[in-house]
């Protein structure tokens, strides 16, 4: 019995827990958000994550796999991690076919980032200072326009502390004249043609003498969605915006610029 008993403990250590959900005030409504808090009483370090294109949910839960596992990943490392849900808590699925978005990157989700960074910074067991930003794909489009320097009044409390996006849609950006308030790391895929790197190294040249610390990371041979576990290469059909517009595109698992980013990505945090 006292054999069952500890196999069973060793199993429930090895599953990845699953995160909190919480709601977070915003305006008249509330934004539904997952919530992955180191154990203790803090004070922690804080991310803010915002999820792609395809959603923060899936059939399997209220968090897909990737986001569940990139939760873990963070939270191990000693960061309290919040994914608001931007589409669930709007009644949206999926957006990635749709080219009439109601939720748009350069506003509702930079709300969304803006609005659940508050709410950490609310909270006694962050240190309100240490709240960063990551977002993958749309997300991560959303969190380039979030720190994006611009004229329009910058919040009174403390700020994003830095930012890393992986494999975002730079192209827009190229014509605002980007650059970052805050350190902000790129990491994309050199054959993505789903959100090629070109126009990301492009922005972070251009903002060079103007931007604070902006870096992007170039993987030889990877494509969108290289952080993501166990996925053979595939292309996907039906794409609102790809780079060529035929609204097809390809990933897929990339071993070596996933081991990067999972390394690299708390680092950039705990600068």
């Amino acid at each position: 019995m006292r054999l069952v008993t500890i196999l069973v403990s060793l199993a429930a250590a090895a599953t990845p827990a699953a995160g909190e959900q919480v709601d977070i005030p915003q305006g008249n409504t509330s934004l539904r958000a997952v919530l992955y808090r180191p154990g203790g009483t803090g004070p922690f370090p804080a991310v803010v994550a915002l999820h792609g294109c395809g959603g923060l949910a899936d059939r399997s839960g209220p968090i897909t796999p990737r986001f569940q596992e990139w939760g873990d990943h963070l939270k191990a490392a000693g960061f309290a991690v919040l994914f608001p849900d931007s589409f669930g808590s709007r009644e949206l699925s999926s957006q990635c076919r749709v080219r009439e978005r109601m939720v748009r990157v350069a506003r509702e989700r930079v709300d969304d980032a803006h609005a659940a960074r508050q709410w950490l910074q609310t909270q006694p067991w962050v240190m309100p200072d240490r709240v960063s930003l990551v977002g993958w794909s749309n997300g991560g489009t959303a969190a380039l326009w979030a720190v994006r320097n611009a004229t329009a009044k910058q919040p009174s409390e403390p700020d994003f502390r830095s930012a890393v996006t992986l494999y975002p849609g730079c192209r827009e950006l190229q014509a605002t004249g980007w650059s970052a308030r805050v350190p902000t790391l790129i990491l994309v895929g050199a054959a993505d043609d789903w959100t090629p790197a070109a126009p990301c190294q492009k922005i972070v040249a251009e903002a060079r003498g103007r931007s604070a610390l902006a870096r992007v990371i170039t993987y030889p041979k990877a494509y969108h969605d290289f952080d993501r576990a166990n996925f053979p290469l595939r292309q996907r059909t039906g794409l609102a915006f790809t780079a060529d517009g035929s609204g097809t595109a390809h990933l897929g698992t990339n071993e070596a610029a996933r081991a990067d980013a999972l390394k690299r990505v708390p680092e950039w945090f705990a600068r």
